[in-house]
Protein backbone atom coordinates (compact mmCIF):
# COMPACT_ATOMS: atom_id res chain seq x y z
CA UNK A 1 0.00 0.00 0.00
CA UNK A 2 1.42 3.39 -0.99
CA UNK A 3 2.38 5.82 1.79
CA UNK A 4 -0.11 8.58 2.47
CA UNK A 5 0.82 12.03 1.12
CA UNK A 6 1.66 14.84 3.51
CA UNK A 7 -0.76 17.65 4.29
CA UNK A 8 0.06 21.33 4.48
CA UNK A 9 -1.61 24.54 5.63
CA UNK A 10 -2.56 26.77 2.67
CA UNK A 11 -2.33 29.83 4.94
CA UNK A 12 1.11 29.52 6.52
CA UNK A 13 2.70 26.50 4.82
CA UNK A 14 3.00 24.35 7.95
CA UNK A 15 3.39 20.69 6.98
CA UNK A 16 1.75 17.69 8.63
CA UNK A 17 3.07 14.16 7.90
CA UNK A 18 0.68 11.79 6.19
CA UNK A 19 -0.77 8.95 8.22
CA UNK A 20 -1.50 10.90 11.41
CA UNK A 21 -4.74 11.89 13.15
CA UNK A 22 -3.83 15.59 13.08
CA UNK A 23 -6.87 17.33 11.59
CA UNK A 24 -5.84 21.00 11.39
CA UNK A 25 -2.79 23.21 11.12
CA UNK A 26 -0.90 22.97 14.43
CA UNK A 27 0.03 26.65 14.10
CA UNK A 28 -3.14 28.50 13.00
CA UNK A 29 -5.78 25.74 13.51
CA UNK A 30 -6.96 26.22 9.95
CA UNK A 31 -7.96 23.53 7.42
CA UNK A 32 -5.35 21.48 5.57
CA UNK A 33 -4.64 20.74 1.91
CA UNK A 34 -3.07 17.61 0.46
CA UNK A 35 0.38 17.59 -1.15
CA UNK A 36 -0.91 15.59 -4.09
CA UNK A 37 -0.83 16.51 -7.78
CA UNK A 38 -2.05 13.54 -9.83
CA UNK A 39 -2.33 13.12 -13.60
CA UNK A 40 -5.76 11.91 -14.79
CA UNK A 41 -6.00 9.04 -17.24
CA UNK A 42 -6.97 9.77 -20.87
CA UNK A 43 -10.60 9.31 -21.82
CA UNK A 44 -10.11 6.13 -23.85
CA UNK A 45 -8.38 4.33 -20.99
CA UNK A 46 -11.48 4.59 -18.78
CA UNK A 47 -13.44 2.07 -20.85
CA UNK A 48 -14.27 -1.07 -18.91
CA UNK A 49 -13.26 0.26 -15.51
CA UNK A 50 -15.33 -0.11 -12.33
CA UNK A 51 -18.58 1.87 -12.59
CA UNK A 52 -18.03 4.11 -9.57
CA UNK A 53 -15.93 7.15 -8.75
CA UNK A 54 -13.01 4.77 -8.16
CA UNK A 55 -12.63 4.48 -11.94
CA UNK A 56 -10.56 7.69 -11.64
CA UNK A 57 -7.96 5.86 -9.54
CA UNK A 58 -5.03 7.91 -10.82
CA UNK A 59 -6.53 11.06 -9.30
CA UNK A 60 -7.39 9.65 -5.86
CA UNK A 61 -5.04 9.67 -2.85
CA UNK A 62 -6.27 6.23 -1.73
CA UNK A 63 -6.63 3.02 -3.71
CA UNK A 64 -8.26 -0.38 -3.29
CA UNK A 65 -11.13 0.78 -1.04
CA UNK A 66 -12.84 -1.66 1.32
CA UNK A 67 -15.60 0.82 2.15
CA UNK A 68 -17.11 1.56 -1.27
CA UNK A 69 -20.88 1.38 -1.75
CA UNK A 70 -20.66 1.94 -5.50
CA UNK A 71 -20.85 5.72 -5.18
CA UNK A 72 -20.49 8.02 -8.15
CA UNK A 73 -21.31 7.81 -11.86
CA UNK A 74 -24.62 9.64 -11.41
CA UNK A 75 -26.73 10.48 -14.48
CA UNK A 76 -26.58 13.71 -16.46
CA UNK A 77 -29.95 14.83 -17.82
CA UNK A 78 -31.02 17.90 -19.78
CA UNK A 79 -33.32 20.39 -18.06
CA UNK A 80 -33.40 23.03 -20.76
CA UNK A 81 -31.43 23.78 -23.91
CA UNK A 82 -27.83 24.16 -22.83
CA UNK A 83 -28.44 23.41 -19.13
CA UNK A 84 -28.18 19.91 -17.71
CA UNK A 85 -28.48 18.53 -14.20
CA UNK A 86 -26.23 15.94 -12.59
CA UNK A 87 -28.38 13.75 -10.36
CA UNK A 88 -26.11 13.43 -7.36
CA UNK A 89 -29.10 12.70 -5.12
CA UNK A 90 -28.96 9.17 -6.62
CA UNK A 91 -26.06 8.23 -4.33
CA UNK A 92 -26.20 5.43 -1.74
CA UNK A 93 -27.14 7.89 1.05
CA UNK A 94 -29.08 10.18 -1.31
CA UNK A 95 -26.63 13.09 -1.43
CA UNK A 96 -23.38 14.14 -3.12
CA UNK A 97 -21.57 13.98 0.23
CA UNK A 98 -20.90 10.29 -0.40
CA UNK A 99 -18.13 11.34 -2.79
CA UNK A 100 -16.03 12.68 0.06
CA UNK A 101 -17.36 10.53 2.89
CA UNK A 102 -16.09 7.31 1.33
CA UNK A 103 -12.54 8.68 1.30
CA UNK A 104 -12.76 9.84 4.92
CA UNK A 105 -14.08 6.49 6.13
CA UNK A 106 -11.43 4.65 4.12
CA UNK A 107 -8.72 6.87 5.60
CA UNK A 108 -10.06 6.39 9.14
CA UNK A 109 -10.06 2.62 8.64
CA UNK A 110 -6.45 2.62 7.44
CA UNK A 111 -5.36 4.80 10.36
CA UNK A 112 -6.98 2.30 12.74
CA UNK A 113 -8.76 5.05 14.66
CA UNK A 114 -10.82 4.08 17.69
CA UNK A 115 -13.55 6.65 17.20
CA UNK A 116 -14.83 8.84 14.36
CA UNK A 117 -16.51 12.19 14.98
CA UNK A 118 -18.15 14.51 12.47
CA UNK A 119 -20.29 17.63 12.42
CA UNK A 120 -23.02 18.32 9.92
CA UNK A 121 -26.33 19.97 9.16
CA UNK A 122 -27.47 16.55 7.97
CA UNK A 123 -26.22 15.14 4.66
CA UNK A 124 -22.50 14.96 5.46
CA UNK A 125 -23.30 13.36 8.80
CA UNK A 126 -25.53 10.81 7.12
CA UNK A 127 -22.82 9.95 4.59
CA UNK A 128 -20.10 9.67 7.24
CA UNK A 129 -22.37 7.48 9.39
CA UNK A 130 -23.12 5.15 6.46
CA UNK A 131 -19.52 4.70 5.37
CA UNK A 132 -18.33 4.26 8.96
CA UNK A 133 -20.94 1.52 9.29
CA UNK A 134 -19.49 -0.06 6.15
CA UNK A 135 -15.99 0.19 7.67
CA UNK A 136 -17.18 -1.08 11.08
CA UNK A 137 -16.05 2.11 12.80
CA UNK A 138 -17.86 3.73 15.76
CA UNK A 139 -19.11 7.18 14.81
CA UNK A 140 -20.61 10.21 16.56
CA UNK A 141 -22.21 13.03 14.57
CA UNK A 142 -22.74 16.51 16.03
CA UNK A 143 -25.68 18.38 14.52
CA UNK A 144 -27.31 21.76 15.24
CA UNK A 145 -30.79 21.97 16.68
CA UNK A 146 -33.39 22.18 13.95
CA UNK A 147 -31.69 19.58 11.72
CA UNK A 148 -34.22 17.70 9.59
CA UNK A 149 -35.81 14.83 11.52
CA UNK A 150 -35.49 12.59 8.48
CA UNK A 151 -31.74 13.20 8.32
CA UNK A 152 -31.36 12.42 12.04
CA UNK A 153 -33.33 9.23 11.54
CA UNK A 154 -31.02 8.19 8.72
CA UNK A 155 -27.86 8.92 10.74
CA UNK A 156 -29.13 6.82 13.65
CA UNK A 157 -30.24 4.02 11.33
CA UNK A 158 -26.61 3.55 10.30
CA UNK A 159 -25.67 3.00 13.95
CA UNK A 160 -24.03 6.36 14.65
CA UNK A 161 -24.57 8.32 17.85
CA UNK A 162 -26.15 11.74 17.39
CA UNK A 163 -25.33 14.75 19.54
CA UNK A 164 -27.82 17.58 19.01
CA UNK A 165 -26.13 20.84 19.98
CA UNK A 166 -28.04 23.88 21.18
CA UNK A 167 -27.29 26.60 18.65
CA UNK A 168 -26.42 26.87 14.99
CA UNK A 169 -24.14 25.05 12.58
CA UNK A 170 -21.09 26.84 14.01
CA UNK A 171 -21.91 25.58 17.51
CA UNK A 172 -22.12 21.99 16.27
CA UNK A 173 -18.76 22.33 14.53
CA UNK A 174 -17.14 23.75 17.67
CA UNK A 175 -18.40 20.82 19.75
CA UNK A 176 -17.09 18.31 17.22
CA UNK A 177 -13.68 19.97 17.05
CA UNK A 178 -13.38 19.77 20.83
CA UNK A 179 -14.19 16.05 20.72
CA UNK A 180 -11.75 15.57 17.83
CA UNK A 181 -8.79 16.44 20.04
CA UNK A 182 -9.30 13.32 22.17
CA UNK A 183 -6.57 10.66 21.68
CA UNK A 184 -7.28 8.06 19.01
CA UNK A 185 -10.09 10.10 17.45
CA UNK A 186 -10.43 10.65 13.72
CA UNK A 187 -12.17 13.90 12.81
CA UNK A 188 -14.13 13.15 9.64
CA UNK A 189 -14.50 16.80 8.76
CA UNK A 190 -15.77 17.53 5.29
CA UNK A 191 -14.33 21.04 5.75
CA UNK A 192 -10.93 20.54 7.40
CA UNK A 193 -9.87 17.21 5.92
CA UNK A 194 -8.59 17.58 2.32
CA UNK A 195 -9.40 13.97 1.44
CA UNK A 196 -13.03 15.01 1.25
CA UNK A 197 -12.22 17.54 -1.48
CA UNK A 198 -10.41 14.87 -3.46
CA UNK A 199 -13.60 12.84 -3.32
CA UNK A 200 -15.91 15.66 -4.41
CA UNK A 201 -13.66 16.47 -7.37
CA UNK A 202 -14.83 13.25 -9.03
CA UNK A 203 -18.06 15.14 -9.79
CA UNK A 204 -16.17 17.09 -12.48
CA UNK A 205 -14.17 14.09 -13.69
CA UNK A 206 -17.51 12.39 -14.36
CA UNK A 207 -18.83 15.44 -16.19
CA UNK A 208 -15.72 15.47 -18.35
CA UNK A 209 -16.10 11.80 -19.21
CA UNK A 210 -19.85 11.91 -19.85
CA UNK A 211 -19.49 15.00 -22.05
CA UNK A 212 -16.95 13.23 -24.22
CA UNK A 213 -13.78 14.87 -22.93
CA UNK A 214 -15.03 18.42 -22.50
CA UNK A 215 -16.71 20.55 -19.84
CA UNK A 216 -19.58 23.07 -20.05
CA UNK A 217 -18.97 26.81 -20.22
CA UNK A 218 -20.15 27.13 -16.61
CA UNK A 219 -20.16 24.74 -13.64
CA UNK A 220 -22.77 25.97 -11.16
CA UNK A 221 -22.38 24.79 -7.55
CA UNK A 222 -24.06 25.54 -4.22
CA UNK A 223 -21.67 26.94 -1.63
CA UNK A 224 -21.84 26.77 2.13
CA UNK A 225 -18.49 25.36 3.23
CA UNK A 226 -17.50 25.13 -0.43
CA UNK A 227 -16.45 21.49 -0.60
CA UNK A 228 -18.04 20.78 -3.97
CA UNK A 229 -16.71 24.01 -5.48
CA UNK A 230 -13.16 23.44 -4.23
CA UNK A 231 -13.28 19.85 -5.43
CA UNK A 232 -14.46 21.08 -8.83
CA UNK A 233 -11.55 23.52 -8.96
CA UNK A 234 -9.11 20.69 -8.17
CA UNK A 235 -10.48 18.52 -10.98
CA UNK A 236 -10.46 21.35 -13.52
CA UNK A 237 -6.82 22.08 -12.67
CA UNK A 238 -5.89 18.41 -13.00
CA UNK A 239 -7.60 18.01 -16.38
CA UNK A 240 -6.15 21.25 -17.72
CA UNK A 241 -2.60 20.51 -16.52
CA UNK A 242 -2.78 17.10 -18.20
CA UNK A 243 -3.87 18.69 -21.49
CA UNK A 244 -7.22 16.87 -21.36
CA UNK A 245 -9.20 20.13 -21.66
CA UNK A 246 -8.09 23.25 -23.49
CA UNK A 247 -10.16 25.75 -21.52
CA UNK A 248 -11.39 26.01 -17.96
CA UNK A 249 -15.09 26.50 -17.21
CA UNK A 250 -16.24 29.39 -15.04
CA UNK A 251 -17.33 28.43 -11.54
CA UNK A 252 -20.61 30.03 -10.47
CA UNK A 253 -21.17 29.82 -6.72
CA UNK A 254 -24.73 29.94 -5.37
CA UNK A 255 -25.72 30.99 -1.87
CA UNK A 256 -29.03 31.57 -0.16
CA UNK A 257 -29.67 35.31 0.13
CA UNK A 258 -30.58 34.64 3.77
CA UNK A 259 -27.04 33.43 4.62
CA UNK A 260 -24.60 34.77 2.04
CA UNK A 261 -21.27 35.76 3.63
CA UNK A 262 -19.23 34.82 0.57
CA UNK A 263 -21.52 36.57 -1.90
CA UNK A 264 -21.28 39.64 0.32
CA UNK A 265 -17.47 39.46 0.37
CA UNK A 266 -17.46 39.02 -3.41
CA UNK A 267 -19.63 42.12 -3.87
CA UNK A 268 -17.22 44.05 -1.64
CA UNK A 269 -14.22 42.91 -3.69
CA UNK A 270 -12.74 41.22 -0.62
CA UNK A 271 -10.36 38.26 -0.72
CA UNK A 272 -11.51 36.89 2.65
CA UNK A 273 -14.17 37.39 5.32
CA UNK A 274 -11.64 38.84 7.77
CA UNK A 275 -12.46 42.41 8.68
CA UNK A 276 -15.87 42.40 7.00
CA UNK A 277 -19.01 43.07 9.00
CA UNK A 278 -21.05 39.91 8.44
CA UNK A 279 -24.40 40.47 6.74
CA UNK A 280 -27.40 39.62 8.94
CA UNK A 281 -28.47 35.99 8.60
CA UNK A 282 -32.05 34.74 8.45
CA UNK A 283 -33.60 31.27 8.51
CA UNK A 284 -33.44 29.59 5.11
CA UNK A 285 -34.88 26.56 3.37
CA UNK A 286 -31.34 25.90 2.09
CA UNK A 287 -30.12 24.67 5.48
CA UNK A 288 -27.25 22.71 3.96
CA UNK A 289 -25.48 25.87 2.76
CA UNK A 290 -26.35 28.13 5.70
CA UNK A 291 -22.74 28.59 6.84
CA UNK A 292 -21.99 32.07 8.28
CA UNK A 293 -18.21 31.59 8.63
CA UNK A 294 -16.80 29.00 6.19
CA UNK A 295 -13.21 28.13 7.21
CA UNK A 296 -12.05 27.92 3.57
CA UNK A 297 -13.52 31.30 2.59
CA UNK A 298 -10.28 32.66 1.12
CA UNK A 299 -9.79 29.57 -1.04
CA UNK A 300 -13.40 29.65 -2.25
CA UNK A 301 -13.25 33.30 -3.27
CA UNK A 302 -9.93 32.78 -5.04
CA UNK A 303 -11.19 29.71 -6.92
CA UNK A 304 -14.24 31.56 -8.23
CA UNK A 305 -12.15 34.60 -9.18
CA UNK A 306 -9.45 32.56 -10.92
CA UNK A 307 -12.08 30.73 -12.98
CA UNK A 308 -13.72 33.90 -14.25
CA UNK A 309 -16.88 33.01 -12.36
CA UNK A 310 -19.14 34.87 -9.97
CA UNK A 311 -21.55 34.50 -7.05
CA UNK A 312 -25.32 34.30 -7.32
CA UNK A 313 -27.89 34.39 -4.53
CA UNK A 314 -31.42 33.02 -4.38
CA UNK A 315 -34.45 34.00 -2.32
CA UNK A 316 -36.70 31.67 -0.38
CA UNK A 317 -39.44 32.09 -2.98
CA UNK A 318 -37.01 31.18 -5.76
CA UNK A 319 -36.10 28.02 -3.86
CA UNK A 320 -39.77 27.07 -3.42
CA UNK A 321 -40.55 27.63 -7.10
CA UNK A 322 -37.45 25.75 -8.26
CA UNK A 323 -38.23 22.73 -6.09
CA UNK A 324 -41.75 22.50 -7.51
CA UNK A 325 -40.47 23.09 -11.04
CA UNK A 326 -38.04 20.19 -10.76
CA UNK A 327 -40.73 17.99 -9.23
CA UNK A 328 -42.93 18.77 -12.23
CA UNK A 329 -40.10 17.39 -14.39
CA UNK A 330 -39.91 14.17 -12.37
CA UNK A 331 -37.04 15.19 -10.06
CA UNK A 332 -37.81 15.36 -6.33
CA UNK A 333 -34.93 17.25 -4.75
CA UNK A 334 -34.44 18.67 -1.25
CA UNK A 335 -34.64 22.42 -0.79
CA UNK A 336 -30.88 22.98 -0.48
CA UNK A 337 -30.29 20.84 -3.56
CA UNK A 338 -32.44 23.04 -5.81
CA UNK A 339 -30.53 26.26 -5.09
CA UNK A 340 -28.47 26.13 -8.29
CA UNK A 341 -31.49 25.53 -10.50
CA UNK A 342 -33.24 28.38 -8.68
CA UNK A 343 -30.33 30.65 -9.60
CA UNK A 344 -30.25 29.90 -13.33
CA UNK A 345 -33.69 28.66 -14.41
CA UNK A 346 -34.91 32.10 -15.47
CA UNK A 347 -32.11 32.74 -17.94
CA UNK A 348 -29.27 34.20 -15.84
CA UNK A 349 -26.63 32.45 -17.96
CA UNK A 350 -27.75 33.55 -21.41
CA UNK A 351 -26.83 31.12 -24.17
CA UNK A 352 -23.87 29.56 -22.37
CA UNK A 353 -23.88 25.85 -21.53
CA UNK A 354 -23.97 24.86 -17.88
CA UNK A 355 -24.43 21.96 -15.48
CA UNK A 356 -26.16 22.23 -12.11
CA UNK A 357 -25.92 19.58 -9.38
CA UNK A 358 -29.05 18.22 -7.71
CA UNK A 359 -27.31 17.35 -4.48
CA UNK A 360 -29.87 15.78 -2.15
CA UNK A 361 -33.11 13.80 -2.40
CA UNK A 362 -36.44 15.43 -1.58
CA UNK A 363 -37.27 12.69 0.88
CA UNK A 364 -34.66 14.15 3.24
CA UNK A 365 -36.62 17.36 3.88
CA UNK A 366 -39.96 17.12 2.11
CA UNK A 367 -41.51 19.82 -0.01
CA UNK A 368 -40.84 23.39 1.12
CA UNK A 369 -44.06 24.82 2.56
CA UNK A 370 -45.73 27.69 0.70
CA UNK A 371 -45.49 31.16 2.17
Amino acid sequence: MSPLPDCYCPTDGTRVPGGTLVWCCPLCRGPLDLDFAPTPAPLKSLTGRVNSLWRYAETLPLSGPATSLGEGRTPLVELRDGISAKLDFLMPTLSFKDRGAVLLAELARRLDSGQVVADSSGNAGTAIAAYCARARLPCTVYVPEGTSAKKLEQIRAHGASVRVIDGDREAAAAAAREAADAPGTFYASHVYNPYFLHGTKTYVHELWEDMGGRLPDIVVVPVGNGTLLLGAALAVAELHSAGLIDRRPALYAVQSAAVAPLAHAWAEGASDLTGLAPPPASPTLAEGIAIPHPPRARQILRAVRDSGGTFLTVTEDQIRHAQRDLASQGLYVESTGVACWAAVREGALGARSAVVPLCGAGLKTGLAPPV
